[in-house]
């Protein structure tokens, strides 16, 4: 809207919301509105300002929305007025006398507002200064603040009118400060101790891609959570807003159950790995030696227009661009007709072969309507580059039934298998139309086989991989969905998600909110797959977890009440590049737990937490088996207020495999944060190294058992024999010698049973005893 001129106006708390906004800084904090694929520029500074050293120029507009831009989500908030004031000049010398300019928001979507205008004539600064309110219904989950000429449809038939150069110099904007914004702690047992799905409690991941690297499971997943700000009073959040999701949540495993938390990516906006692109959703991952060097791809989907790629040292970053424009968009040969070239995922094969399969969306409406409906035709598989980063070729259709969007493939044996999300029908599919006989139904898992990863028929069609998953979650679980497909230590996992934990706070009234989840994938003696059912319970722990080492605090299997946090410096257990997370937001009553731990024999005793506490009184307790089961130890957290410290405790029970939580104790508000968790191994009891054997033999008719220890350590023995016909002893008996003696029974048939040693010896200045039973078969000597 255009704002008002109001003289006078005043604000609650006056707050200057725009950063660097004479340019003294460069363009620190500006960039030019990439709201749309066609929009670019350059932005630079000039010495020609309003005042002050600098200013901005703008050069190069594709669009009249190419402009200077800003970001100022989480500054804005519905219902509040702003005043904004700003210079802005022009001179190019075919231009018009005089130009209309506008100050505009972009909240997301097709969602623009005008705010404030100003009429300048060419060569001198006009001055922008008017206000602007924030209808209390606009939603502010994006905005972002940018300078534009006139909208027109195709501002390069008269570039020197609507494409022209300009200068920017002192922006402000100037109103109430937002709310602080609303806790995302999620506070309920989102996954319930026991079960392994969703795969998280304390946070929210869609769309994941598993992808398995040198013995550890990594799932990249949409950062659902971004947009999630429940209301502090009713604990429900507005509805999902895809358009403001611009990171990659990253979560990793060795045992399938307990996940370490990565947190995010910050991929595309502003300050993003690729800031030329506005969203990341969809991640796709795939590994290949370039130039001699191990490099991880990790593809996304910027909303729906495009996609992109940015490049990993490792599983978990550091990552770099190496593109300055989008990967697949509309000029990628063959992919003309998608409609939305999003959901990128990369399959590299045997051979070294690199491809990447994308797009999705509503069918293209020069096909009739039945096969609008049955088979769209808007998947697409094009081959990569050997650097990952580049296509070459032209795209193929994948001619999947009933095909929505979520394409993705894996191998088995000589055997490619693409999978993928069916559309719920209407308009965009050809309205009411009859599916084929076979096809998937709305919102399924459908799956194709083929010999050839290029090659992609209708007849390649398979079946059903995953039905809805409304069908085994229930009300408020419905809608689209997003798979994978990983290999894993000889088994094949099928990755999906699902609004369960979304459920579980809000009932069956969802709000969009997605969780992760993994089934195993199983396959019939053809090679066809057998149908995934969705559960609570998940899959099966790979292995148990293994606590003799420091590892991360937010390493979890269940949750109930914290969050996590990137704080400083590396990770103690990923290595100084990977980023640092600890678990916050601690307070009493709050739990974590980790599943299956392997204690061993000998047991743990002790831990050590590193924390920082954050008020006096604080506790960890070590419980076994169930967030209220046995106490085995309390770790008093103490220390310096703020400071990092290491706090250990005594441990007793901690001892074979069982599953640990740590209960956290202390007066109200916040109590502490806690960044790695580390036991330690009992020592071994000290023993004796004897071997024990008993056996039977006949003696004119009748059985004799026989019994010999012998002593296999460097001390000193005594040993006593125990039988149903005697016993006997022996004092002493030397290291490297034996204890042999042979028991007369009287008797011609005896029945299995057993010696019994009693050996003592000292070991280290301590007595040490230890029994060693030795059994012998049933003899008949009649």
């Amino acid at each position: 809207m255009t704002a008002s001129f109001a003289a006078t106006t005043s604000y609650a708390a006056e707050e200057e919301l725009i950063l660097n906004g004479g340019f003294e800084n460069g363009t620190a904090s500006w960039f030019v509105n990439n709201g749309n694929g066609t929009d670019g520029g350059t932005l630079a500074t000039t010495t020609d300002a309003y005042s002050g050293a600098n200013a901005a120029i703008v050069t190069g507009r594709t669009t009249t929305g190419s402009g200077p831009m800003q970001d100022l989500t989480g500054k804005v908030s519905a219902g509040q007025t702003y005043a904004l004031k700003a210079r802005i000049k022009y001179e190019n010398a075919n231009g018009p006398a005089t130009k209309q300019f506008f100050a505009t928001m972009h909240y997301g979507g097709s969602t623009y507002t005008n705010l404030v205008n100003v009429t300048a004539t060419k060569g001198q600064w006009a001055y922008f200064n008017g206000t602007f309110t924030i209808p209390a219904g606009q939603s502010v989950s994006t905005a972002r603040l940018f300078f534009e000429t006139p909208w027109t449809q195709t501002p390069s038939t008269a570039p020197d009118t609507h494409l022209m150069d300009f200068k920017l110099d002192d922006v402000s904007v100037i109103g109430a400060p937002p709310p602080a914004a609303p806790s995302k702690t999620i506070e309920v047992v989102g996954k319930l101790p026991g079960e392994h799905n969703p795969l998280l409690g304390h946070k929210f991941g869609a769309d994941g891609f598993g992808f398995a690297d040198n013995g550890r499971v990594y799932m990249y997943m949409t950062n659902d959570t971004q947009g999630y700000a429940p209301d502090p009073v009713t604990g429900i959040s507005a509805g999902i807003n895809y358009g403001s999701i611009n990171q990659v949540t990253l979560i990793s495993s060795t045992d399938l159950v307990n996940w370490t938390d990565h947190g995010e990516i910050q991929v595309a906006g502003p300050n993003g790995v690729a800031p030329f692109t506005g969203n990341s959703w969809a991640p796709g991952m795939a590994k290949k030696v370039v130039n001699g060097v191990e490099k991880y791809f990790l593809y996304y989907a910027n909303g729906g227009g495009s996609s992109n790629v940015i490049t990993g040292d490792s599983p978990i970053g550091p990552w770099t661009s190496e593109r300055t424009s989008t990967l697949i968009n509309g000029s990628t040969p063959g992919a003309q007709g998608v409609s939305w070239l999003f959901d990128p995922a990369p399959f590299v094969d045997d051979d070294g072969e690199e491809y990447l399969f994308f797009g999705g969306g509503p069918a293209s409406t020069s096909m009739p309507a039945a096969e609008r409906f049955n088979n769209p035709k808007n998947i697409r598989v094009i081959e990569l580059g050997d650097d990952m980063v580049s296509t070459e070729g032209t795209a193929a259709v994948v001619d999947a039934p009933v095909a929505f969007e979520a394409s993705q493939v894996f191998k088995r044996g000589d055997k490619y298998y693409l999978s993928y999300s069916s559309h719920f029908g209407g308009s965009d599919f050809g309205g009411n139309q009859t599916p084929l006989a076979g096809y998937p139904g709305g919102g399924q898992i459908g799956y194709m086989m083929s010999e050839d990863p290029m090659s992609w028929p209708k007849e390649a069609y398979a079946g059903v991989m995953f039905p809805n998953q409304s069908q085994f979650f229930g009300a408020g679980t419905g809608g689209n969905n997003h798979q994978s497909v990983f290999e894993y230590e000889g088994k094949y996992y099928f990755t999906y998600h699902a609004p369960t934990l979304n459920k579980r706070i809000n009932g069956n009234t969802t709000q969009g909110y997605r969780s992760p989840h993994i089934e195993e994938l199983t396959f019939k003696e053809d090679g066809t797959v057998n149908q995934v059912v969705g559960t609570y319970a998940g899959v099966d722990q790979v292995r148990d977890f293994d606590p003799y080492r420091v590892f991360e605090a937010e390493t979890l299997g269940w949750t109930k009440g914290i969050a996590t946090a990137k704080v400083a410096g590396g990770s103690a257990e990923f290595g100084s590049t990977a980023p640092n997370l600890v678990v916050k937001d601690v307070d009493n009553g709050d739990w974590t737990g980790l599943s299956s731990v392997a204690f061993g024999e000998n047991g743990a005793a002790t831990v050590t937490a590193k924390v920082k506490p954050l008020q006096a009184g604080g506790k960890i307790q070590v419980r076994l088996g169930a967030p209220d089961g046995p106490v085995a130890g309390t770790i008093e957290v103490d220390g310096a207020t703020g400071a990092w410290t290491e706090v250990t405790a005594e441990l007793e029970g901690a001892t074979g495999s069982q599953d640990v939580y740590f209960a956290y104790t202390g007066p109200s508000g916040d109590l502490f944060e806690v960044d790695t968790i580390e036991f330690a191994e009992a020592d071994a009891a000290p023993s004796l190294d004897v071997s024990v054997i008993a056996g039977t033999r006949c003696v004119a008719g009748k059985t004799v058992v026989t019994a010999q220890a012998t002593n296999n350590d460097d001390v000193a023995i005594s040993v006593a024999f125990a039988s149903s016909f005697g016993a006997k002893s022996f004092a002493s008996v030397a290291p490297g010698k034996n204890a042999v003696h042979a028991f007369t029974t009287r008797l011609a048939n005896v029945p299995a049973s057993t010696v019994t040693a009693h050996v003592s010896g000292s070991v280290d200045g301590s007595p040490v005893s230890v029994d060693v039973e030795a059994p012998y078969d049933a003899k008949s000597c009649g």
